[in-house]
Protein backbone atom coordinates (compact mmCIF):
# COMPACT_ATOMS: atom_id res chain seq x y z
CA UNK A 1 0.00 0.00 0.00
CA UNK A 2 1.16 3.36 -0.36
CA UNK A 3 1.15 6.19 1.98
CA UNK A 4 -2.21 7.71 2.76
CA UNK A 5 -1.11 10.93 2.13
CA UNK A 6 0.52 11.98 -1.03
CA UNK A 7 1.44 15.51 -2.70
CA UNK A 8 0.06 16.14 -6.26
CA UNK A 9 3.39 15.94 -7.64
CA UNK A 10 3.91 12.41 -5.47
CA UNK A 11 0.97 11.18 -7.11
CA UNK A 12 2.00 12.02 -10.61
CA UNK A 13 5.20 9.80 -10.09
CA UNK A 14 2.87 6.53 -9.57
CA UNK A 15 1.03 7.85 -12.79
CA UNK A 16 4.41 7.83 -14.45
CA UNK A 17 6.02 5.16 -13.03
CA UNK A 18 3.03 3.07 -14.21
CA UNK A 19 2.91 4.86 -17.75
CA UNK A 20 6.56 4.06 -18.30
CA UNK A 21 6.17 0.62 -17.82
CA UNK A 22 3.16 -0.30 -20.47
CA UNK A 23 4.97 1.71 -23.31
CA UNK A 24 3.14 0.26 -26.08
CA UNK A 25 4.76 -0.80 -29.76
CA UNK A 26 4.39 1.18 -32.85
CA UNK A 27 1.39 -0.05 -35.36
CA UNK A 28 2.38 -0.12 -38.93
CA UNK A 29 -1.08 0.03 -40.53
CA UNK A 30 -1.91 0.07 -44.70
CA UNK A 31 -2.02 3.83 -45.12
CA UNK A 32 -6.26 3.71 -46.03
CA UNK A 33 -6.54 2.92 -42.10
CA UNK A 34 -3.75 5.55 -40.64
CA UNK A 35 -6.74 8.46 -41.04
CA UNK A 36 -6.91 10.61 -37.64
CA UNK A 37 -3.58 8.57 -36.26
CA UNK A 38 -0.76 9.97 -35.35
CA UNK A 39 2.48 9.37 -37.57
CA UNK A 40 5.05 7.76 -35.05
CA UNK A 41 8.36 8.82 -36.99
CA UNK A 42 9.32 11.22 -39.41
CA UNK A 43 8.76 10.59 -42.93
CA UNK A 44 10.83 10.98 -45.76
CA UNK A 45 10.17 10.93 -49.76
CA UNK A 46 10.68 7.48 -50.97
CA UNK A 47 10.98 8.71 -54.88
CA UNK A 48 11.18 12.40 -56.59
CA UNK A 49 8.11 14.31 -57.04
CA UNK A 50 7.26 14.35 -59.78
CA UNK A 51 8.49 10.65 -60.20
CA UNK A 52 9.33 10.93 -63.97
CA UNK A 53 9.15 14.38 -66.08
CA UNK A 54 5.75 15.11 -67.66
CA UNK A 55 3.40 17.45 -69.34
CA UNK A 56 1.65 19.85 -67.65
CA UNK A 57 -0.78 20.15 -70.09
CA UNK A 58 -2.86 18.63 -72.66
CA UNK A 59 -0.62 19.30 -76.30
CA UNK A 60 2.33 18.39 -78.01
CA UNK A 61 5.80 17.38 -76.92
CA UNK A 62 8.35 18.99 -79.54
CA UNK A 63 11.80 19.95 -79.85
CA UNK A 64 11.91 23.64 -79.44
CA UNK A 65 14.67 23.50 -82.02
CA UNK A 66 12.13 22.86 -84.59
CA UNK A 67 9.95 26.26 -84.22
CA UNK A 68 12.57 28.85 -85.09
CA UNK A 69 12.12 31.11 -87.52
CA UNK A 70 8.80 32.27 -88.53
CA UNK A 71 5.39 30.26 -87.83
CA UNK A 72 3.37 28.57 -88.13
CA UNK A 73 5.02 25.59 -88.11
CA UNK A 74 4.15 21.77 -89.33
CA UNK A 75 5.21 18.93 -87.65
CA UNK A 76 4.26 15.18 -88.10
CA UNK A 77 2.35 13.43 -85.51
CA UNK A 78 4.05 10.26 -84.10
CA UNK A 79 1.46 9.49 -81.94
CA UNK A 80 -0.64 9.40 -78.63
CA UNK A 81 0.75 9.22 -75.32
CA UNK A 82 -1.82 9.27 -72.70
CA UNK A 83 -1.77 9.50 -68.79
CA UNK A 84 -0.29 6.28 -67.42
CA UNK A 85 1.81 5.40 -70.31
CA UNK A 86 4.44 3.25 -70.05
CA UNK A 87 6.48 2.68 -73.08
CA UNK A 88 10.14 4.07 -73.83
CA UNK A 89 8.72 6.85 -76.51
CA UNK A 90 11.35 8.72 -78.39
CA UNK A 91 10.55 12.32 -80.29
CA UNK A 92 12.48 12.21 -83.41
CA UNK A 93 14.38 15.65 -85.21
CA UNK A 94 11.55 17.64 -86.81
CA UNK A 95 8.44 15.22 -85.21
CA UNK A 96 5.79 15.92 -82.24
CA UNK A 97 4.32 13.84 -80.00
CA UNK A 98 0.67 14.12 -78.91
CA UNK A 99 0.70 14.21 -75.01
CA UNK A 100 -1.83 14.49 -72.21
CA UNK A 101 -1.39 16.34 -68.79
CA UNK A 102 0.76 13.88 -66.50
CA UNK A 103 1.96 11.73 -69.46
CA UNK A 104 5.60 11.19 -69.45
CA UNK A 105 7.60 13.24 -71.70
CA UNK A 106 9.15 11.41 -74.78
CA UNK A 107 12.99 11.35 -74.87
CA UNK A 108 14.32 14.00 -77.00
CA UNK A 109 11.29 16.45 -75.80
CA UNK A 110 12.16 19.28 -74.31
CA UNK A 111 9.02 21.54 -74.70
CA UNK A 112 4.95 21.14 -75.08
CA UNK A 113 3.09 23.38 -76.98
CA UNK A 114 -0.60 24.02 -75.24
CA UNK A 115 -3.11 22.13 -77.55
CA UNK A 116 -4.91 25.78 -77.48
CA UNK A 117 -1.68 27.19 -79.47
CA UNK A 118 -2.31 24.66 -82.75
CA UNK A 119 -4.90 23.97 -85.03
CA UNK A 120 -6.58 21.17 -83.45
CA UNK A 121 -9.20 21.31 -80.40
CA UNK A 122 -8.99 19.75 -77.56
CA UNK A 123 -10.40 16.22 -77.25
CA UNK A 124 -10.34 14.61 -80.12
CA UNK A 125 -10.04 10.85 -80.11
CA UNK A 126 -7.97 10.24 -82.81
CA UNK A 127 -4.24 11.60 -83.30
CA UNK A 128 -3.62 13.80 -86.01
CA UNK A 129 -0.88 13.09 -88.91
CA UNK A 130 0.32 16.34 -88.26
CA UNK A 131 -0.13 19.41 -86.11
CA UNK A 132 0.01 22.92 -87.01
CA UNK A 133 1.63 24.90 -84.38
CA UNK A 134 0.53 28.61 -84.21
CA UNK A 135 2.70 29.61 -81.38
CA UNK A 136 6.15 28.80 -80.02
CA UNK A 137 6.79 28.71 -76.10
CA UNK A 138 9.73 29.05 -74.40
CA UNK A 139 12.35 26.59 -73.81
CA UNK A 140 10.85 24.02 -71.68
CA UNK A 141 7.31 25.55 -71.07
CA UNK A 142 4.42 23.09 -69.77
CA UNK A 143 7.12 20.82 -68.50
CA UNK A 144 7.51 19.35 -65.04
CA UNK A 145 11.11 17.81 -64.55
CA UNK A 146 11.45 14.94 -62.44
CA UNK A 147 12.24 15.89 -58.58
CA UNK A 148 11.43 19.74 -59.53
CA UNK A 149 9.03 19.30 -56.76
CA UNK A 150 10.73 16.86 -54.05
CA UNK A 151 14.07 15.55 -54.32
CA UNK A 152 14.18 11.35 -52.92
CA UNK A 153 15.26 11.61 -49.78
CA UNK A 154 13.02 14.80 -48.54
CA UNK A 155 11.40 15.30 -44.98
CA UNK A 156 7.93 15.41 -45.91
CA UNK A 157 5.97 15.06 -42.51
CA UNK A 158 6.87 15.32 -38.87
CA UNK A 159 6.57 12.40 -36.23
CA UNK A 160 3.68 13.47 -34.09
CA UNK A 161 1.37 14.49 -36.89
CA UNK A 162 -2.41 13.89 -36.90
CA UNK A 163 -2.93 12.22 -40.16
CA UNK A 164 -5.94 13.78 -42.14
CA UNK A 165 -6.55 13.30 -46.06
CA UNK A 166 -3.91 15.98 -46.59
CA UNK A 167 -1.02 14.12 -44.67
CA UNK A 168 -2.42 10.75 -46.05
CA UNK A 169 -2.21 11.63 -49.73
CA UNK A 170 1.41 13.42 -49.29
CA UNK A 171 2.41 10.12 -48.12
CA UNK A 172 1.12 8.31 -50.58
CA UNK A 173 2.48 10.78 -53.30
CA UNK A 174 5.83 9.93 -52.28
CA UNK A 175 6.09 6.17 -52.23
CA UNK A 176 4.35 5.43 -49.12
CA UNK A 177 1.97 2.38 -48.56
CA UNK A 178 2.46 1.79 -44.90
CA UNK A 179 2.87 4.50 -41.80
CA UNK A 180 3.86 3.83 -38.78
CA UNK A 181 2.03 5.24 -36.64
CA UNK A 182 1.41 5.60 -32.18
CA UNK A 183 -0.87 3.18 -30.49
CA UNK A 184 -4.26 3.95 -29.32
CA UNK A 185 -4.05 2.34 -26.06
CA UNK A 186 -7.15 0.44 -25.35
CA UNK A 187 -8.90 1.50 -22.18
CA UNK A 188 -11.94 -0.22 -20.43
CA UNK A 189 -14.05 2.54 -18.60
CA UNK A 190 -15.84 1.33 -15.31
CA UNK A 191 -18.46 3.51 -14.20
CA UNK A 192 -19.52 1.98 -10.17
CA UNK A 193 -22.74 2.56 -8.40
CA UNK A 194 -26.24 1.38 -8.16
CA UNK A 195 -27.41 4.59 -8.50
CA UNK A 196 -26.17 5.08 -12.21
CA UNK A 197 -28.40 4.88 -15.00
CA UNK A 198 -27.86 4.94 -18.91
CA UNK A 199 -28.12 8.57 -20.07
CA UNK A 200 -31.64 9.03 -21.30
CA UNK A 201 -33.30 6.63 -19.08
CA UNK A 202 -36.22 7.60 -16.87
CA UNK A 203 -35.27 8.00 -13.31
CA UNK A 204 -36.74 6.99 -10.29
CA UNK A 205 -35.89 8.36 -6.46
CA UNK A 206 -32.10 8.06 -5.54
CA UNK A 207 -31.07 7.44 -9.45
CA UNK A 208 -28.74 9.63 -11.67
CA UNK A 209 -27.71 9.22 -15.38
CA UNK A 210 -24.21 7.86 -15.77
CA UNK A 211 -22.33 11.37 -17.14
CA UNK A 212 -18.88 10.22 -15.64
CA UNK A 213 -19.00 7.10 -18.44
CA UNK A 214 -19.97 9.25 -21.00
CA UNK A 215 -17.40 12.06 -19.93
CA UNK A 216 -14.35 9.39 -19.87
CA UNK A 217 -15.70 8.31 -23.23
CA UNK A 218 -15.10 10.88 -24.52
CA UNK A 219 -12.00 12.23 -22.80
CA UNK A 220 -10.08 8.69 -23.74
CA UNK A 221 -10.96 9.09 -27.52
CA UNK A 222 -9.53 12.68 -27.56
CA UNK A 223 -6.16 11.86 -25.61
CA UNK A 224 -5.32 9.13 -28.06
CA UNK A 225 -6.82 6.15 -26.95
CA UNK A 226 -9.29 3.80 -27.67
CA UNK A 227 -12.22 2.65 -25.42
CA UNK A 228 -12.64 -1.35 -25.75
CA UNK A 229 -15.42 -1.33 -23.57
CA UNK A 230 -17.60 0.73 -21.06
CA UNK A 231 -18.59 -1.63 -18.29
CA UNK A 232 -21.59 -0.29 -15.54
CA UNK A 233 -21.41 -2.45 -12.17
CA UNK A 234 -23.51 -2.10 -9.07
CA UNK A 235 -22.12 -1.97 -5.43
CA UNK A 236 -21.01 -5.40 -4.47
CA UNK A 237 -17.26 -6.97 -5.67
CA UNK A 238 -18.57 -10.04 -7.01
CA UNK A 239 -20.68 -7.72 -9.86
CA UNK A 240 -17.29 -5.37 -10.56
CA UNK A 241 -14.96 -8.75 -10.40
CA UNK A 242 -17.34 -10.93 -12.46
CA UNK A 243 -17.64 -7.84 -15.37
CA UNK A 244 -13.80 -7.43 -15.75
CA UNK A 245 -13.39 -11.01 -15.63
CA UNK A 246 -15.73 -10.85 -19.09
CA UNK A 247 -14.06 -7.56 -20.49
CA UNK A 248 -11.84 -8.05 -23.22
CA UNK A 249 -8.04 -7.24 -23.54
CA UNK A 250 -7.18 -3.69 -22.61
CA UNK A 251 -4.35 -1.92 -22.19
CA UNK A 252 -5.78 0.08 -18.89
CA UNK A 253 -8.41 -0.19 -16.63
CA UNK A 254 -9.97 3.41 -15.84
CA UNK A 255 -12.47 3.15 -13.21
CA UNK A 256 -14.72 6.43 -11.41
CA UNK A 257 -16.04 6.15 -8.23
CA UNK A 258 -16.08 3.48 -5.19
CA UNK A 259 -12.57 4.52 -3.67
CA UNK A 260 -13.66 6.74 -0.88
CA UNK A 261 -14.61 6.58 2.95
CA UNK A 262 -17.79 5.15 2.27
CA UNK A 263 -19.48 1.86 3.59
CA UNK A 264 -20.25 0.82 -0.50
CA UNK A 265 -16.55 1.77 -2.26
CA UNK A 266 -16.61 -1.48 -4.37
CA UNK A 267 -13.71 -0.51 -6.13
CA UNK A 268 -11.46 -0.33 -3.12
CA UNK A 269 -13.04 -3.19 -1.87
CA UNK A 270 -12.67 -5.94 -4.87
CA UNK A 271 -9.09 -3.96 -6.36
CA UNK A 272 -7.59 -3.72 -2.63
CA UNK A 273 -4.44 -5.90 -2.83
CA UNK A 274 -3.69 -4.92 -6.34
CA UNK A 275 -3.85 -1.38 -5.76
CA UNK A 276 -2.89 0.97 -3.94
CA UNK A 277 -5.30 3.91 -3.16
CA UNK A 278 -4.28 6.99 -1.04
CA UNK A 279 -5.74 10.37 -0.42
CA UNK A 280 -3.77 13.20 -2.70
CA UNK A 281 -3.73 16.72 -1.24
CA UNK A 282 -6.00 18.46 -4.40
CA UNK A 283 -9.37 19.45 -4.39
CA UNK A 284 -11.10 18.59 -6.50
CA UNK A 285 -10.53 14.73 -6.15
CA UNK A 286 -8.40 13.75 -3.50
CA UNK A 287 -9.48 9.96 -3.49
CA UNK A 288 -7.36 7.95 -5.69
CA UNK A 289 -5.81 4.91 -7.05
CA UNK A 290 -3.11 3.40 -8.70
CA UNK A 291 -2.05 -0.56 -9.77
CA UNK A 292 -3.02 -2.99 -11.75
CA UNK A 293 -5.66 -5.48 -11.52
CA UNK A 294 -6.25 -9.06 -13.73
CA UNK A 295 -8.70 -8.73 -16.86
CA UNK A 296 -10.44 -11.16 -18.85
CA UNK A 297 -10.85 -14.54 -18.98
CA UNK A 298 -7.02 -15.77 -19.36
CA UNK A 299 -6.59 -12.87 -16.26
CA UNK A 300 -3.85 -10.69 -17.71
CA UNK A 301 -2.85 -8.73 -15.46
CA UNK A 302 -3.60 -4.78 -16.69
CA UNK A 303 -2.69 -1.35 -15.05
CA UNK A 304 -5.41 0.30 -13.33
CA UNK A 305 -6.06 3.73 -12.49
CA UNK A 306 -8.87 4.66 -9.98
CA UNK A 307 -10.49 8.47 -9.95
CA UNK A 308 -13.07 9.46 -7.40
CA UNK A 309 -16.66 9.54 -8.69
CA UNK A 310 -17.45 13.09 -8.90
CA UNK A 311 -17.26 14.50 -12.38
CA UNK A 312 -15.25 17.51 -11.87
CA UNK A 313 -12.90 15.43 -9.96
CA UNK A 314 -13.42 12.83 -13.31
CA UNK A 315 -12.85 15.63 -15.50
CA UNK A 316 -9.83 17.75 -13.57
CA UNK A 317 -7.50 14.35 -12.92
CA UNK A 318 -7.97 13.21 -16.43
CA UNK A 319 -6.83 15.79 -17.53
CA UNK A 320 -3.85 16.72 -14.81
CA UNK A 321 -2.61 12.43 -14.68
CA UNK A 322 -4.54 10.17 -16.73
CA UNK A 323 -4.24 12.14 -20.63
CA UNK A 324 -0.16 11.84 -20.18
CA UNK A 325 0.09 8.96 -19.17
CA UNK A 326 -1.54 7.64 -22.09
CA UNK A 327 0.82 9.82 -24.06
CA UNK A 328 3.52 8.02 -22.83
CA UNK A 329 1.85 4.59 -23.35
CA UNK A 330 1.38 5.48 -26.91
CA UNK A 331 5.06 6.91 -27.24
CA UNK A 332 4.00 10.74 -27.93
CA UNK A 333 6.20 11.76 -24.89
CA UNK A 334 8.41 10.55 -22.99
CA UNK A 335 8.42 10.92 -18.96
CA UNK A 336 12.05 12.42 -18.97
CA UNK A 337 10.47 15.44 -21.04
CA UNK A 338 7.80 16.06 -18.60
CA UNK A 339 5.33 13.65 -20.58
CA UNK A 340 3.11 13.51 -17.88
CA UNK A 341 3.30 16.84 -16.90
CA UNK A 342 0.57 19.64 -18.64
CA UNK A 343 1.68 22.41 -20.28
CA UNK A 344 0.96 24.92 -18.76
CA UNK A 345 0.49 29.14 -19.86
CA UNK A 346 0.09 31.85 -17.45
CA UNK A 347 -2.99 34.01 -17.25
CA UNK A 348 -4.66 36.41 -14.87
CA UNK A 349 -7.87 35.95 -12.61
CA UNK A 350 -10.81 38.12 -13.94
CA UNK A 351 -12.44 37.88 -10.79
CA UNK A 352 -11.21 36.34 -7.13
CA UNK A 353 -12.18 33.21 -5.59
CA UNK A 354 -11.93 31.21 -2.91
CA UNK A 355 -9.01 28.21 -2.98
CA UNK A 356 -8.71 25.48 -0.45
CA UNK A 357 -6.07 26.02 2.75
CA UNK A 358 -3.28 23.32 2.36
CA UNK A 359 -4.44 21.72 -0.85
CA UNK A 360 -3.62 22.37 -4.57
CA UNK A 361 -6.91 23.65 -6.10
CA UNK A 362 -7.49 22.20 -10.02
CA UNK A 363 -10.35 24.43 -11.07
CA UNK A 364 -12.22 24.60 -14.13
CA UNK A 365 -11.85 28.17 -15.83
CA UNK A 366 -13.05 29.88 -19.22
CA UNK A 367 -10.97 32.35 -20.82
CA UNK A 368 -12.63 36.29 -20.41
CA UNK A 369 -13.64 37.31 -24.18
CA UNK A 370 -11.90 40.22 -25.47
CA UNK A 371 -9.49 40.54 -22.45
CA UNK A 372 -5.96 40.25 -22.29
CA UNK A 373 -2.73 42.32 -20.69
CA UNK A 374 -0.08 44.23 -22.20
CA UNK A 375 2.03 41.32 -21.98
CA UNK A 376 -0.49 39.60 -23.96
CA UNK A 377 -1.48 37.02 -20.89
CA UNK A 378 -5.30 35.89 -20.93
CA UNK A 379 -7.80 36.73 -18.48
CA UNK A 380 -9.81 33.54 -16.63
CA UNK A 381 -12.74 33.35 -14.06
CA UNK A 382 -14.29 30.12 -12.87
CA UNK A 383 -16.23 28.39 -15.29
CA UNK A 384 -19.06 28.22 -12.61
CA UNK A 385 -19.47 30.61 -9.81
CA UNK A 386 -19.37 28.18 -7.17
CA UNK A 387 -15.63 27.27 -8.31
CA UNK A 388 -14.37 23.79 -8.29
CA UNK A 389 -17.03 21.84 -6.23
CA UNK A 390 -17.15 18.17 -7.60
CA UNK A 391 -20.36 18.10 -8.10
CA UNK A 392 -20.77 20.87 -10.98
CA UNK A 393 -20.90 19.00 -14.25
CA UNK A 394 -23.05 20.76 -16.31
CA UNK A 395 -20.17 23.42 -15.87
CA UNK A 396 -17.69 21.51 -17.44
CA UNK A 397 -18.78 22.37 -20.82
CA UNK A 398 -17.99 25.63 -20.36
CA UNK A 399 -14.43 25.13 -19.30
CA UNK A 400 -11.40 26.10 -21.08
CA UNK A 401 -8.44 25.41 -18.97
CA UNK A 402 -7.78 24.27 -15.60
CA UNK A 403 -6.24 26.53 -12.92
CA UNK A 404 -3.71 25.39 -10.79
CA UNK A 405 -3.62 27.26 -7.57
CA UNK A 406 -0.86 26.45 -5.22
CA UNK A 407 -1.30 24.80 -1.42
CA UNK A 408 -0.47 27.65 0.13
CA UNK A 409 -3.19 30.21 -1.25
CA UNK A 410 -5.92 30.53 0.05
CA UNK A 411 -7.76 33.40 -2.19
CA UNK A 412 -7.23 34.31 -5.79
CA UNK A 413 -7.41 38.02 -6.01
CA UNK A 414 -8.37 39.27 -8.87
CA UNK A 415 -5.84 40.70 -11.63
CA UNK A 416 -3.84 37.69 -9.62
CA UNK A 417 -1.17 35.44 -12.43
CA UNK A 418 -1.82 32.06 -12.09
CA UNK A 419 -0.91 29.26 -13.87
CA UNK A 420 -3.50 27.65 -16.02
CA UNK A 421 -3.54 24.12 -18.49
CA UNK A 422 -5.39 25.04 -21.65
CA UNK A 423 -7.73 22.54 -22.62
CA UNK A 424 -7.92 21.14 -26.56
CA UNK A 425 -11.16 21.39 -28.28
Amino acid sequence: MHDPSLSTAQHRELIEALALSHVLPHDTLPIEECLGRRLAVDIHSLIPLPPFTNSAMDGFAVRREDLEGEGPWTLPVAGDIPAGDTRENRLEKGQAWRIMTGAPIPQGADTVVKVEHTDHAAGVAQAPDSVEIRVAPKLGANVRVAGEALEAGSPVLKAGRILDGTALSAAASVGHGTLMVLPRPRVIVVSTGTELKRAGEALERGQIPDSNGILLRGLVEDAGGQVVAHLRTGDTPAELRTALDEAPEADLVLTAGGISAGAFEVVRLTLGTDAGFHHVAQQPGGPQGVGSTQVGAGGRETPVICLPGNPVSVFTTFHMYVAGALAVMSGLVAPEHGGTVPSGVLARAHVGWESPSGKTQFIPLRFVSGKGDEAGARWVEPAHPLGSKSHLVASLANAEAIGVVAPDVEQVEAGQELAVVPLVG
